[in-house]
């Protein structure tokens, strides 16, 4: 079975094409600067070797159906093509942020599930519109596909209400569904399950957190495989401090800074998703930026550092809390893999915890799956590369063998 996973932002087309009798991915891609003057198609094929080659495109790429059509050329093209024809793909997988309350798995896609994501348009503003573009262009340019909708917040819908509910008025969430929903739940159920797999116990008999850190950041508490709890809320701005966003701050804030800084909405929302977290402390959002600033000396580097371990710190001993008892912390994604003074200082000063890094082990990470806690540490402290689209890909060839069977 074959299956394109693809993820489609407002100027932008990500996808992979896996084979899924194998588990190993065909090829892979992104289309950028969709609608502008030039665009790119930037395409990777996987040779049996394990090896790649790399096929780059620049042009016109006036609209998203543009951007499809160039893709399915790079998939069959007689040089470098990995299929004969589109009909070889038998299922899209489509990344869709925000599902609302509306789904909780994954789901076919047919009008009456497209007419649901617009309703949770107003929840995702940024993102929904994006999918629901890539889900139309698909469903024309792959009509013989199974087309499936594998959404970011279904994870978190075990939550529970007294975790879920704001205290604010109750009607808001009864007329508006405000509430908090959680996001990076397709990477936090994989590297749960990956996880559990490496520890060889089934994934109901654990207590994980896991920590997702990229340029956007969040965490889960999960308890015997199921999501209780998240950092992120309604919107991915609550939570952690990330790359340009701020993680939680006095909700009064925006009230003042109108009000003392003659700022609009729509400048408060600027300033508090794309110009605060690392950037606004520091002046940058690349963490590697952060520590090379830090070693020179900068001390507001060093600052945006404490500032940004704290707060993860912070989270793991309240999901501790929650959970009750905790087996593993997983720390994943781009920052969560690759920075080991990140792992070590988010888990400092948790010894009484029974959170003992093996700084060694921390420091000479490489990749792959990783134990990186001390021999005697009570709760196991683990790498795990996580892996969106393949989880994308095993929902959606799980779903359509299930409507086989």
């Amino acid at each position: 079975m074959k299956i394109l996973v693809i993820n489609t932002g407002s100027s932008s087309i990500k996808y992979q094409l896996f084979n899924m009798d194998t588990q190993s991915v065909l090829c892979s891609g992104v289309v950028e600067r969709i609608g502008e003057e030039c665009g790119i198609l930037t395409h990777k094929i996987i040779k049996d070797n394990g090896t790649s080659d790399k096929k780059i495109y620049e042009g016109d790429i006036k609209d998203h159906v543009t951007g499809f059509k160039h893709i399915v050329d790079y998939l069959i093209n007689d040089e470098f093509g990995v299929i004969k024809d589109s009909s070889e793909i038998d299922a899209v997988g489509h990344r869709v942020v925000h599902g609302g309350e509306t789904f909780k798995a994954p789901t076919e896609i047919d009008d009456s599930v497209i007419d649901a994501i617009k309703q949770n348009v107003p929840l995702a503003p940024l993102h929904n519109p994006s999918n629901l573009t890539g889900i139309e262009v698909a469903l024309s340019v792959f009509p013989e596909s199974k087309q499936i909708a594998v959404f970011d917040t279904a994870f978190h819908q075990s939550i529970p209400d007294y975790a879920y509910i704001y205290a604010i008025p109750y009607s808001l969430y009864e007329e508006k569904r405000v509430r908090r929903y959680g996001f990076h739940g397709t990477s936090h159920a994989y590297v749960s399950e990956t996880c559990a797999e490496y520890l060889g116990k089934p994934v109901d008999q654990l207590n994980l957190i896991t920590v997702h850190l990229g340029n956007g950041g969040s965490m889960a508490a999960v308890k015997k495989g199921k999501c209780i709890d998240t950092t992120m809320g309604m919107t991915p701005l609550e939570g952690l401090v990330m790359g340009t966003r701020t993680g939680d701050v006095d909700p009064a804030l925006p009230f003042f800074l109108a009000s003392n800084m003659d700022m609009s909405m729509d400048d408060i929302d600027t300033l508090l998703n794309k110009e605060s977290g690392l950037k606004g402390i520091c002046g940058t959002n690349d963490m590697r930026e952060v520590f090379k600033l830090r070693d020179e000396g900068n001390e507001r580097a060093k600052l945006a550092l404490d500032i940004y371990c704290y707060r993860t710190k912070k989270y793991i001993g309240a999901y501790y809390a929650a959970l009750g008892s905790l087996d593993a912390i997983i720390f994943t994604a781009g920052i969560g893999e690759h920075s080991p003074d990140v792992r070590k200082f988010s888990c400092a000063g948790l010894e009484n915890f029974g959170i003992k890094i093996d700084e060694d082990k921390n420091e000479n990470y490489e990749d792959g799956i990783a134990e990186i806690s001390t021999e005697n540490s009570k709760v196991k402290v683990l790498i795990v590369p996580t892996n969106e689209e393949l989880r994308i890909a095993q929902e959606t060839k799980k779903l359509i063998d299930g409507s086989n069977s």
